[in-house]
């Protein structure tokens, strides 16, 4: 179980929980959220999670992941032009902050 702030992740439940209520997601939303969570403050480059989530070589492919990114944030986020949880960091990629 991966907890940041309000967001629960259970790895082996495969669910989310956001400040108590079950957020519905992807298969592939929650491999994404997964992947973050799991490494807090790293950054992962589009390329990274493309490769970690889908299990193939990339290729031209930013938009699936920004898309992805998107609509975890709408899931979860408050504002999704202030993120809480998932941050961008310009030319990069995305990353979840430890907390403080």
């Amino acid at each position: 179980i991966i907890e940041v702030k309000d967001l629960v992740i259970n790895n082996k439940e495969k669910t989310i929980f956001l400040r108590g209520e079950e957020i519905k997601a992807t298969a592939t939303e929650f491999k994404i959220l997964q992947l973050l969570a799991s490494s807090l403050g790293r950054v992962f480059s589009i390329k990274e999670i493309y490769e970690k989530v889908w299990e193939e070589p990339f290729y031209r492919s930013e938009n699936t992941v920004t898309v992805h990114i998107r609509r975890i944030r709408e899931k979860i986020e408050i504002n999704t032009k202030d993120p809480e949880y998932i941050k961008v960091v310009w030319g990069v990629g995305y990353k979840i902050e430890r907390e403080d």
